[in-house]
This record gives C-alpha cells, sequence and structure tokens, in this order.
C-alpha cells in the first residue's frame, strides 16, 4: 500500500502528462544539475583549467543516478547538511577522476537556477505545442459552423443574434493572445550562467588569475554548451526573481482565457445548445442518473482559478529579495513553478479533450432564436411598413401593444411567443403580410458573422499556426483522453544487483560532446503520436495523458550555513532541493522499496 498511505498532489498523481510531471521530477533535476557541472568542466578545460580528459569520459558515462546513488546522495545530505554539495560528493564517486573538479568555482545557484531556467524553458515549449492545437481544434469548429445562427447574449439576456463559429472565434482571439505572450516569455528567457556567489564572478576571477577575458569566456562559453543564446548580463547569487513574474504572467493571463471559454460552455450546456464530450458509461450524478454535467469544463473552471492566482506568489517573492538574495524564495518557488506549469499542463489538455468532441444541437438552437426572434424583428417590420408608405411612430405603437400582449402569454400564461401570429391577423401589416418570413429569417439578422469568421481565420489563425514549431506540434499530435493514467507497479521482492540508471532522453540541455565542440540547443517536442481524428484541416490531435505521479519531498534537517555553496529556492516540490532548514533525506525514504523506484521512474506511481 505504499503508493497510496501519503498524500500526493493530484496535479501529478491524478491529471498531468508524463512529459510535464517527469520534467519537475527529483530523477530529472539531478540529472540536469550533473550535465550542468559536465558543461562548466568541459569550458574550464577548454580555457585552460588543469582537468583531465578521463575526468570529462568519467562524468559524461555517469550522468543518469540509479535508486543506490540516490541513496548514497542522502547519506552524504545527513553528513553535510547541503543537498547540492551531496549531490557533488556523489557524482565524484561515480566519476572519482573529476570528483577533484565538480562544481570547481561554482556555488550552488550555478546548478539550481540554471536547471529552474532550463525546467522553465521546457515547460513552456510543451505547454506552447498544447496551445496551438487546441486553438487548431477550435478553428475548425469555428469554420464547421461559420453560418449557424445562434442567439447572442448580453448580461446573459437575449440579445441580437451571432453563430456559433463567430462566438467561437472569440475564444480563439484570446487563446492567440495566450500563445503570443508565452511563447514572447519563452524566447525571452536567459540563463544564469556562471556567475559566483554574489553575482561578481570572484571565485572565477581567482581561477583564472585575474584574466577577465576568460571569466567572460567561461561564461559564454557554458552559456551557450547549455543551450542558450544569452545569459543575464548581471545577476546576485540567484537570477532575479522578476524572471518568474515574467514566466508565470502569460500562465496567469491563459488561465482567464480558459476559464471564461470552459464557463461559456457551462451556460450552452444548461441551455442544451451545445455539449462538451460525454461518454457512454459516464455518469453525472450518483442521485440523478439522467444528469449529463459539464464536468470537463467545470475542471478547467477549477484548476484555472488556481493557476490565476500563482502569479501572486511570484510577485511576493520578487518584491523581498533583499539586496543579493534571501532563503525565503525557495519553499514557495518548489511549489509555485512546477504547479504552475503541471496546472496549465491539465487545462490545456482538457480543453483539447472539449474542443475534439463537442457537439451542437442546431434544432434547440432553432427553437430558442423562434421564442426570442419575434421581438428582435420588430425594427424590420417597423421599416418594411414605412418603406410602404406607413406612418412609423404609428407602426411602432402597434408593435409596441402586441409584444406586451404576447409578452404577457409567455411571462404569465407559459404560453408560446405569438407575437408574429398577432401581426399576421392584425389588418394594420396587410401590407408586408408576403415579407414577413424573409424578414424572420435568421440569417438575416447576423450580419457580417460568417464573412468575419473566415476572414479571421484566414489572416489571423492560420498564419500564427503556420510557425514550423505549431506544425510540428500538430503533426504529432493526436486525440486527448483523460484520466488515461496506469495502476501503481507491485515488486514483492528487491533485486540484490544494482539497479539500472534512469535516462532522461527528453532533457533540454544539451550535452558537452567534447572540450573543443560546442552543442547547439534543440527543443523537440515530444509528444507522442496517438489516433488522429476526423479534421476539416486534416491534422492528428494531442496524445492520450497518462499522468506519471512525482513524490514531494519533506524538509527535515536542518543545514548549517555555507558561505560558498549557499542553497538556490528551486522551483517545486518535486525537486531534490531544500528550504531553510530543510533537507531531502525523508524522499529518500519513500524510495526503499523497488517497486517504489519503479513508480517514480516509470510513472505508475498515482
Amino acid at each position: 500500500m505504499e503508493a497510496f498511505d501519503t498524500y500526493q498532489t493530484p496535479l501529478s498523481s491524478r491529471y498531468a502528462s508524463k512529459e510535464m510531471a517527469h520534467l519537475f521530477s527529483p530523477a530529472n533535476r539531478f540529472f540536469t544539475w550533473r550535465k550542468l557541472w559536465l558543461n562548466l568542466a568541459v569550458a574550464e578545460k577548454e580555457l585552460g583549467l588543469p582537468i583531465s580528459d578521463e575526468a570529462v569520459e568519467q562524468m559524461k558515462a555517469n550522468l543518469h543516478l540509479n535508486p543506490e546513488q540516490f541513496e548514497i546522495a542522502a547519506v552524504e545530505e545527513k553528513k553535510r547538511r547541503h543537498d547540492v554539495m551531496a549531490h557533488v560528493h556523489t557524482f565524484g564517486q561515480v566519476a572519482p577522476a573529476a570528483a577533484g573538479i565538480i562544481h570547481l568555482g561554482a556555488t550552488s545557484c550555478y546548478v539550481t537556477d540554471n536547471a529552474d531556467l532550463i525546467f522553465i524553458r521546457e515547460a513552456l515549449t510543451l505547454l506552447l505545442a498544447k496551445l496551438a492545437i487546441v486553438i487548431d481544434r477550435f478553428a475548425t469548429f469555428a469554420e464547421q459552423y461559420r453560418d449557424l445562427p445562434t442567439l447572442g447574449f448580453t448580461h446573459f439576456q437575449p440579445a441580437q443574434l451571432t453563430t456559433v463559429g463567430k462566438r467561437a472565434t472569440l475564444w480563439i482571439q484570446e487563446l492567440l493572445w495566450d500563445l503570443r505572450n508565452i511563447k514572447r516569455a519563452r524566447d525571452d528567457l536567459g540563463f544564469r550562467g556562471v556567475k559566483g556567489t554574489t553575482g561578481t564572478q570572484a571565485s572565477f576571477l581567482t581561477l583564472f588569475d585575474g584574466d577577465h577575458d576568460k571569466v567572460e569566456e567561461l561564461d559564454r562559453r557554458v552559456t551557450e554548451l547549455s543551450g542558450f543564446g544569452y545569459a543575464y548580463p548581471v545577476s546576485s547569487q540567484t537570477y532575479s526573481r522578476k524572471i518568474d513574474v515574467d514566466v508565470l504572467a502569460p500562465l496567469a493571463s491563459f488561465g482567464a482565457t480558459a476559464h471564461k471559454l470552459a464557463t461559456d460552455l457551462r451556460l450552452l450546456a444548461n441551455l442544451k445548445e451545445v455539449e462538451e464530450p460525454f461518454e457512454s458509461t459516464q455518469i453525472g450524478s450518483s442521485a440523478m442518473a439522467y444528469k449529463r454535467n459539464p464536468m470537463r469544463s467545470e475542471r478547467i473552471c477549477s484548476l484555472a482559478r488556481h493557476l490565476m492566482t500563482i502569479q501572486q506568489n511570484a510577485l511576493g517573492t520578487a518584491s523581498v529579495q533583499w539586496f543579493e538574495r534571501t532563503l525565503d524564495d525557495s519553499a514557495n518557488r518548489r511549489i509555485t513553478l512546477p504547479e504552475a506549469f503541471l496546472t496549465a499542463d491539465i487545462v490545456l489538455t482538457t480543453l483539447q479533450n472539449v474542443s475534439e468532441g463537442l457537439v451542437v444541437y442546431p434544432k434547440v438552437i432553432a427553437r430558442r432564436i423562434s421564442q426570442e426572434l419575434p421581438f428582435m424583428a420588430t425594427e424590420n417590420i417597423i421599416m418594411a411598413i414605412v418603406k410602404n408608405g406607413g406612418d412609423r411612430q404609428e407602426a411602432h405603437e402597434k408593435i409596441r401593444v402586441l409584444s406586451h400582449e404576447a409578452g404577457h402569454q409567455v411571462k404569465h400564461l407559459g404560453l408560446e411567443n405569438d407575437l408574429i401570429e398577432r401581426v399576421r391577423t392584425d389588418p394594420y401589416f396587410d401590407p408586408i403580410q408576403g415579407q414577413l418570413d424573409a424578414l424572420l429569417e435568421p440569417k438575416s439578422f447576423i450580419g457580417r458573422a460568417p464573412q468575419q469568421v473566415d476572414k479571421f481565420l484566414a489572416e489571423w489563425v492560420h498564419p500564427a499556426l503556420a510557425d514550423n514549431e505549431f506544425q510540428a506540434a500538430l503533426g504529432k499530435a493526436g486525440k486527448a483522453e483523460l484520466n488515461k493514467r496506469p495502476l501503481p507497479a507491485r515488486s514483492s521482492t528487491t533485486s540484490g544487483t544494482a539497479s539500472p540508471a534512469l535516462h532522461c532522453p527528453h532533457s533540454a540541455i544539451p550535452l558537452a560532446a567534447s572540450s573543443s565542440s560546442s552543442s547547439s540547443h534543440g527543443s523537440p517536442l515530444s509528444t507522442p503520436t496517438g489516433t488522429p481524428v476526423p479534421h476539416a484541416h486534416p491534422q492528428p490531435a494531442l496524445p492520450a495523458v497518462e499522468s506519471s505521479a512525482v513524490h514531494g519531498l519533506d524538509d527535515a534537517h536542518p543545514r548549517a550555513p555555507d558561505a560558498v555553496n549557499a542553497r538556490l529556492p528551486v522551483a517545486g516540490g518535486v525537486s531534490g532541493s531544500s528550504t531553510p532548514g530543510g533537507g531531502r533525506t525523508n524522499f529518500i525514504g519513500t524510495l526503499q522499496s523497488k517497486s517504489a523506484w519503479d513508480a517514480l521512474i516509470h510513472g505508475s506511481w498515482v
């Protein structure tokens, strides 16, 4: 029962995709730390520091951690009261030729902050791919229903007609703005680089005997090896926490978009005009068997509200970073950053699932139009009378009286709106009887809605999605499914042999291939191909959602201050980092059994 007897966040255990949950996992975090240490060693060797080829090769060969190395790191941290130094020593045990040069000249923030920036960039890339797919799906929906008249609402009261497709373009336009803003946040993201304990690079200046050019080249080269185009020109011990604000702002804004969209769908479900997908075996209520609740849209609203609030944490954290840094950001960021991305990921997957299965009921829509259209048509009737030589004021009074009579029938007697029948039987309107059917045609009330849909899709949506990155996402996407997560793995015995290392093939940071070669960053989308769905512009959809749970860390051990390796606050409760007065030993306690480790690695922890 080890997978069921402790609390786990539903963000990772119930909802999030494997890709996003793995990105913020401890295994990926410590793997990334080792790659950063390798890149630092390669760059320092290139610039003349006495680092052997054997040291570099041993580091390359041991980037992946296995369960035993996590346990060794736990023992080291208990002894040293410092998680980064615990992993320095653990890495040194499997790469002994490099033990004396790992982390040379660096502070903890070199690995923790730079790793956070790598995770943020990769997470934004995953979100952009999913958002492009959602926009594509709603664009197809808008095109399909471009000219289907529907009753418009202002103040949630009947208003002039629009079309089902035109209403969808209002959602899409806001999603396009979110796509632009999230892409801008990702593309603007820099690297902390190699800056030292307070951002002065003093330790590296000492290492290179006062050679400022070599220190600058080291910063540039490590940034390049790590796949970034530039490093922030100045920093304190950490990168500025304003960066977190800038990253979370477009996610919060997207949360508002998703909430409005899902609320509209919930209201339409109540009107029985449009419904989200409803599976044949789905139960709407344990008591009311007839219920068809819009639970997907409700989930979107629930999670979107959470997403909208997370930026407040980032604002608070950025505002209280005294001078070169304080540690009160650590625990907050370890929760805030992963939760923001996991939440946005879940909202997008659910939105895609909804967009691929929306059901429209034209006859219900037509019936509601017929109930309200007679009142809306009164102005056209008055104008038709005037064109036939009638008096506008007299016609207005006639319509006013008949409208109130019809309204009484509807509101007080519960009868149908019979205004048009009253007009047809009133001799005053005999001159225009032959025009009434044309005056009551719903499509004559939708204005330029169909043309607006066409123009919007052609001039805004399709060009935005033509970006190669988004085309790649659309080409790899499969149909989005919800709650397709495996049950926890079970193992009754623990093997006496060494466990295999965990490999992280989709990590965003490039490997420093050699001391003489440079790596360029690529952010390939890791979305597996799923089953395609019929589409007006044939393109497959997003993959099935398979959640993988990641156990959080428990801070149990006070640490001694360390001026050189001061702990950087890191993102999310799935990291191997520590809060003030915290360590990660209790996390290792959850991995003592092979089944628990398998659950962490293979995404079977629920």
